[in-house]
Formats: structure tokens, C-alpha cells, sequence
């Protein structure tokens, strides 16, 4: 038997925000990337609640959440006894929300009324997952909390709040969404319903992140890619996801290459392994690009699949993305010292299962080395 659930309410638009006036006589605790007190971005959410509500702003959080901050922020969470955590900002903020309720509500034994996401990148898909990645810094490897009691309760997606982000940070937020939706389409677990969020949300990546790096106030189309990010956490929450994933993890505990541009990196290569080891995952990731228009639905599927994988390669130099380890700056000599580690650690990840393919540990090696030089 198959299930499919969205247990997140999702509320869309520029107005979205005005969904935090129904919270009154909360004691709200805000978790929020470091840079946002002080900002436009935080006043707007918090004239929302304020007034009505008790707000306690924790703001100490870091790229791929590390374990000792996440205590940090449990800390604050066991003094302030919320009821209702707002998680606010990129992919690292909401899983710091999510892991701060996660150990506060087992610490202090009770669970918190409310759980509301309001991403600012479009990118993690984490307003709508079971997932919060943590980092465990001592041994260079994710750490990753996998639940449903941590999925949001309510997700407000205002395209606003990721116009005034930097390019970079939109290019690999938006390539994690490719990747999201790639894998989702043909994990283990993909579904005629995940397959549908999954194809759009690609199709949508495919043709407005660049618009969106190039223009970031075009809220139009940061509109819709905000929303592919929402349906790719959607597809992927129910669907699972692949070695894409597995392998990025390792880039980002072992070199600390920002998770999005590490999926990019991993990400046409995966697909040209998938596809040349399963029909199952070649045609679908051929039907997919073919839907997106970019391609001719005459074109065989292989042919279609090359493409498909040039065009994320294109994107990428569109965007002034790295692909390599060597071109992120990561000696290859260093590199290449750590294939077994990679390997292992890759095997051992929480996304590894969903692939469509079992790789050798050979594979693994063979498509870790593509990316360091």
C-alpha cells in the first residue's frame, strides 16, 4: 500500500504573512537565520504577532546546523517553554527550528501548539519535510533527524521574502530544487503523485532560476519557483531521494561546499549513471524533460537524458556555479584522499535507500572523482 500526505497547511503569496494575526496569547519563540534581526524582512513577520503574543527572537544559527548550536537553541527553548516556534529563513534556519522543537519538546515533555515555516530561499523544501540535516562537526558527517512530529504545522510562502537574496544563494537554493525533483521522480518510493509535483516543480526550475538570478525583483517568477521548491519537498518528503543527495552530504560535512551547489555538482552525473543502469529511471527523467518543452518528444530518450544533463551543466555556467571540488577551491590531491571516507559515509546516508539504482562501492567512487577536477 503506497501513501501520499501533506500534512502542511501552505498558505502563497505577498500577502501570506498576514496568516501570523490568527496567533495570539502565545509565547512565540523565533528561530532565525543570524542576519535577520534589525532587518526589513523580520519587522514585516513580527508586526504580525507582536502586541498580542510573548516573542523570543533565537538567531544563532549556521549554515548546515551544527550539533552544539542546535543545543544553544534548546536552551532558550527550555526557558522560554513556547507554544507556538516560528522557523524563519533558509533551509539551515528551519531545521534549527525543527531540531530546537524536536529535543525541547523531549526534554520538557510536553509538545508545542503551533509550528509555523517562512522560508526565505527557495531551495530546501523544508517547510513541508520530516527532515532537519544537522551537522555532528567532531566527526565531519550529517546528522540528520528524520520524524513526522517535526513537520510544520503551516508553511507561508511570500516571494517578497526571497527577493533581496544574494545570487549565489539563489542559484544553489534553486539547484537543490532541481535536484529535489530529479531524484524524487525516480526514487524507490515515486508515485504518480510525486511524480506529478516532481515534473513541474522541474520544469518550473528549468525555465525561471535563471531569470531569477539574473533578476531577482522579477517576483513573478520567484513566485513560482518559490512554490516549485514548496512541491519538491512535497514530492521528495513522500517519494525519497537518491545518491545525488547521499554523495552531497559527504561535500558538505568533509569540505563544506554549500549544500545546494554540492547536489548541482553531483547532479548530472547522477542522472547519466541512474539512466544507464535502469530503463525505469531513464524514461522518466526523459519524460520529464520532454514535458518541460526544451526538447522534442520524437527525441529518444537517451538523447533526451544527455541533454538533460548538459542543460543543468549550462545552468550552472549561467550562474557562475562551480562544478568541481578543484574549482570551488579543494586541493584534488586532498580530495582524493578522502574517496573511502566519501564512500562510507555516502553509503550510511539517510537518502541512500531511495535510489533507483544499489551502486557499487566502486560506482560511488567512480562518480565522486567526476566532481573533483
Amino acid at each position: 500500500m503506497e501513501e501520499f500526505k501533506i500534512p502542511t497547511k501552505v498558505f502563497s503569496g505577498n500577502d501570506s504573512l498576514t496568516w501570523l494575526q490568527n496567533i495570539s496569547n502565545k509565547k512565540i519563540l523565533m528561530v532565525c537565520d543570524a542576519f535577520l534581526p534589525g532587518t526589513p524582512t523580520l519587522d514585516r513577520i513580527k508586526k504580525n504577532v507582536e502586541g498580542k503574543n510573548e516573542v523570543t527572537i533565537f538567531s544563532d544559527v549556521k549554515p548546515d546546523p551544527p550539533l552544539e548550536n542546535i543545543m544553544a537553541g534548546v536552551e532558550v527553548f527550555n526557558k522560554v517553554q513556547p507554544n507556538v516556534v516560528i522557523g524563519i529563513g533558509g533551509g539551515s534556519a528551519i531545521d534549527t527550528g525543527k531540531a530546537v522543537r524536536f529535543f525541547g519538546e523531549k526534554l520538557n515533555k510536553y509538545t508545542i501548539d503551533l509550528f509555523v515555516a517562512v522560508p526565505t530561499t527557495s531551495g530546501t523544501g523544508s517547510e513541508v519535510t520530516q527532515h532537519s540535516v544537522l551537522t555532528d562537526t567532531e566527526h565531519h558527517k550529517k546528522a540528520p533527524i528524520m520524524e513526522d512530529s517535526i513537520i510544520p504545522d503551516v508553511a507561508l510562502l511570500d516571494p517578497q521574502l526571497v527577493m533581496t537574496a544574494p545570487k549565489s544563494v539563489s542559484a544553489f537554493s534553486g539547484l537543490d530544487v532541481l535536484t529535489h525533483s530529479l531524484e524524487s521522480l525516480v526514487a524507490q518510493d515515486s508515485n504518480t503523485i510525486t511524480d506529478a509535483l516532481a515534473e513541474k516543480a522541474a520544469s518550473v526550475i528549468l525555465h525561471n532560476l535563471v531569470e531569477c538570478y539574473r533578476h531577482g525583483d522579477n517576483e513573478a517568477a520567484r513566485k513560482v519557483v518559490h512554490e516549485a521548491s514548496c512541491a519538491a519537498g512535497m514530492a521528495f518528503a513522500n517519494a525519497g531521494l537518491g545518491i545525488a543527495h547521499s554523495i552531497a552530504h559527504q561535500l558538505g560535512a568533509n569540505f563544506h561546499v554549500p549544500h545546494g551547489l554540492a547536489c548541482a555538482m553531483m547532479l548530472p552525473h547522477v542522472v547519466l549513471y541512474n539512466a544507464s543502469k535502469s530503463d525505469f529511471a531513464l524514461h522518466k527523467y526523459a519524460e520529464a524533460f520532454k514535458k518541460s518543452g526544451l526538447v522534442s518528444n520524437s527525441m529518444s530518450d537517451r538523447i533526451a537524458v544527455k541533454r538533460l544533463a548538459v542543460q543543468i551543466q549550462h545552468m550552472m555556467v549561467e550562474m557562475d556555479c562551480p562544478q568541481t571540488l578543484k574549482s570551488f577551491g579543494i586541493d584534488p590531491a586532498e580530495a582524493l584522499k578522502m574517496v573511502d571516507t566519501v564512500v562510507d559515509g555516502a553509503k550510511k546516508d539517510g537518502t541512500f535507500p531511495g535510489n533507483p539504482v544499489v551502486p557499487s562501492d566502486e560506482d560511488l567512487a567512480a562518480l565522486y572523482k567526476q566532481v573533483i577536477k
